[in-house]
């Protein structure tokens, strides 16, 4: 069923409609997303006492919308329309996704460049924050078009000087995958891989073979899941929020089952939680007694779609509203999809304790005031889905190293801990193949995966305890502890950076 409505005006500052994709095409979203991340700043800049620099923080230093031609199979010729934003210069690299959609345009560019930069400072990895991509539908080119786009996007970029392992890392994102950023590396590389020892460096996301590391597919989930645990681990919060401790016996939702959402879940799931329901763009499905992620996850691969799933019951787009599992009442909901899901048009439909969110942006201003006046706790994009970006930092420095994580130390470490286990245990060398297996030196991923919660933990760690201390939101102490971090470089050295 179609609808249609008139333009609204919320707060005089939202005057537009957004561009509404297949997860909203009956949605008004109340004001688009670059003005929302805005007013996130904005609301959590009237709590920091020094004023210092904070419009110079707040806006873009480079926006460049750019367009290139390319060839395709059938010989004709192809304009396309391209855009990359580095938000923020206080440190360097700049560091952000390259997305290819549809319906990608400048503003949004510059809202998720934006929320990179305080993404990547709330966790204090040393990056600035930018974006990029292609307006394009990955859907109706065939790879090897793919491959020509992604190379002469890498071209126009070399010549503008935007791009390279000291001054702009990109990664992947919406559209695009490690083969895109495998292409992207060999591509700068034949133009300035000639006694460029860092080239590898200019990309992160790419396979094992050309650099990348091991753990980053599931980084991102596996990050929301060590930010939710985090969260629920302190008592004081759990009180607040009238919420039992710990993760077991939670039942959550999830909007999107694509890499972030599937992940989450996956491991939310091995952990004691409750998936009940699931939210796709063209399906749902739901079970108050449980559902199992993997299996979940077969049938979407097999049929895609959630339809037609034997051990819950489910529903096409047709057939009923599919964010209709959204609103079902639950211990924490997960956005995983797109920006702006949660708005003025929904936001009194929730049921929920926790709203963790993995995507970038699923909140808008209006829907985040309004749901923690209720008692709705935000655990914010910034801090949550934050685990991508941490995993890149270790593959980029990997990269600059030029050797893999635990490489020259696994075998020392394997032989200390069975030094130990001799000396405690008065067995020498008597090792079972449990014990055998445990005794050693952790692996890359594993690594990668003790790295990211250590980071995850800790910042999820201080940002809820400010917000217990000063009596405020998560998301409100998670921006303020982000942009003070950027102040302080200014107020270090000035506007000469």
């Amino acid at each position: 069923m179609k609808r249609t409505f008139s333009k609204l005006n919320f707060q005089n500052t939202v005057k537009n409609f957004c561009t509404l994709n297949k997860y909203q095409k009956d949605w008004v979203k109340d004001g688009d997303f670059l003005s929302n991340t805005q007013q996130y700043y904005d609301h959590a800049a009237n709590f920091i006492k020094n004023k210092a620099y904070l419009k110079t923080i707040k806006e873009p230093k480079v926006s460049i919308k750019f367009s290139f031609g390319v060839m395709m199979d059938n010989g004709t010729e192809e304009i396309f329309e391209a855009y990359r934003v580095q938000h923020s210069h206080h440190v360097l690299p700049t560091k952000g996704g390259t997305r290819f959609a549809d319906n990608i345009n400048l503003s949004e560019t510059e809202a998720l460049g934006t929320l990179m930069t305080f993404k990547l400072s709330v966790h204090e990895i040393p990056f600035g924050g930018a974006k990029g991509g292609v307006k394009l539908n990955p859907s109706k080119y065939s790879q090897q078009e793919l491959d020509r786009i992604t190379r002469r996007y890498t071209v126009e970029m070399c010549k503008r000087n935007t791009i390279g392992p000291g001054l702009d890392v990109p990664g992947p994102d919406l559209g695009t995958n490690s083969r895109t950023m495998n292409i992207m590396k060999d591509t700068y590389q034949t133009f300035y891989g000639n006694g460029e020892l860092n080239v590898s460096a200019v990309t992160t996301g790419k396979t094992i073979s050309q650099g990348g590391i091991d753990g980053r597919t599931e980084s991102t989930g596996l990050g929301v899941y060590f930010g939710i645990k985090e969260a629920l681990n302190n008592p004081d919060l759990c009180n607040r929020i009238k919420v039992s401790k710990g993760i077991e016996g939670k039942k959550f939702v999830v909007q999107g089952f694509g890499n972030v959402g599937y992940y989450a879940s996956k491991f939310l799931h091995e952990n004691g939680a409750i998936l009940i329901g699931v939210s796709e763009y063209n399906s749902s499905c739901f079970n108050e007694n449980g559902i199992n992620p993997d299996e979940l996850l077969e049938h979407k691969n097999s049929k895609k779609t959630l339809q037609g799933f034997g051990k819950a019951k489910t529903w096409s787009f047709d057939e009923k509203d599919p964010f209709e599992v959204m609103y079902c009442k639950n211990d924490i909901l997960i956005p995983a999809a797109v920006e702006c899901s949660i708005n003025k048009n929904n936001m009194h439909k929730f049921q929920t304790s926790i709203i963790g969110e993995a995507a970038n942006g699923p909140t808008t201003f209006i829907a985040d005031s309004y749901l923690s006046s209720k008692g709705v706790c935000f655990l914010p994009d910034l801090v949550l889905n934050a685990g991508g970006v941490t995993v890149s930092y270790f593959e980029w420095l990997k990269n600059l190293e030029h050797k893999g994580m635990g490489v020259l130390s696994k075998n020392w470490d394997t032989k200390q801990l069975r030094n130990l286990y001799n000396i405690l245990s008065n067995q020498q060398n008597k090792y079972d193949e449990k014990t055998c297996n445990s005794l050693k030196g952790g692996s890359e991923k594993e690594l990668v995966h003790s790295a990211l919660e250590g980071i995850m933990s800790e910042t999820v760690k201080k940002v809820v305890n400010d917000s217990l201390i000063n009596n405020e939101s998560i998301r409100v102490s998670s921006y303020k502890r982000a942009i003070q971090n950027v102040q302080q470089t200014y107020l270090d050295v000035g506007y000469s950076i």
